[in-house]
């Protein structure tokens, strides 16, 4: 732990300790789906309909987009399973901090590494895609991602300040890089083409893909995370 992450954790704790209501929405809005990535898939939508001159621009930047959020978030997990191992704050008594609602929290992210924030990863990928496109709603966005993403989970201790900056950092380049003229018309107008030639099967893929992203894979994370536990009880029985 940085000398950084000490300074801006403790301020984030103790900034609001004593509000049991303050707490207990920011848990919410870190536990809720909707706080955190349906409303930027919204936004993606939205942007994906908006007639005039650009749409097939913007339709291409909307896939760019999504693949740029995927690549982000494969990184992040990536990157949490190949550089050392981070124990989350929550969960390390030498950082002397008493977190809210840990006992709501559960053991089940004890095993995975806290570096980088999957979560800033995947979620700023998509504000800075959207900033792209849309200035003003980008900028929204972005902050969204910062108030409604980052910050709840350094104040719940799930993640180091570090954390979900190297995370964000993740996701904003691989925005920036996807949506690039160079590499965006390598593979997006494909997808784009697909959805005006199959609409029927391309909605209903693009449903279960913005599912999926919605709710980052919860169930074949839990899954993973099942089979890495038996695996550190020494296998299946």
């Amino acid at each position: 732990m940085t000398a950084f992450d000490t300074a801006v954790q403790t301020w984030v704790v103790h900034i609001a300790a004593s509000s049991f209501v303050f707490t207990h929405t920011v848990h919410a809005i870190a536990d809720f789906n909707f706080t955190k990535g349906v409303v930027p898939l919204a936004i993606l939508c939205a942007m994906w309909f908006q007639p005039g001159e650009a749409q097939q621009w913007r339709r291409e930047t909307v896939v760019a987009i999504l693949c740029a959020g995927l690549l982000a978030f494969l990184l992040g997990r990536l990157f949490a399973l190949t550089l050392p191992f981070r124990l989350r704050p929550l969960y390390d008594p030498s950082i002397h901090l008493s977190f809210p609602l840990a006992d709501k929290t559960g053991e089940g992210m004890r095993l995975w590494s806290s570096f980088p924030s999957d979560h800033a990863s995947l979620w700023m990928a998509i504000a800075v895609g959207i900033f792209l496109v849309w200035r003003w709603i980008g900028v929204l966005a972005i902050v969204h991602c910062v108030f409604f993403v980052c910050l709840p989970r350094v104040y719940l201790g799930l993640h180091y300040p570090t954390d979900v900056i190297g995370g964000a950092a993740i996701g904003a380049v691989c925005a920036w890089l996807l949506s690039r003229a160079p590499i965006r018309t390598r593979f997006a107008p494909f997808f784009v083409r697909f959805m005006e030639y199959r609409p029927a099967a391309g909605y209903m893929l693009a449903f279960l893909f913005f599912f999926e992203l919605a709710t980052m894979f919860d169930e074949p994370r839990y899954l993973a995370t099942l089979i890495i536990k038996q695996l550190h009880q020494g296998g299946f029985h």
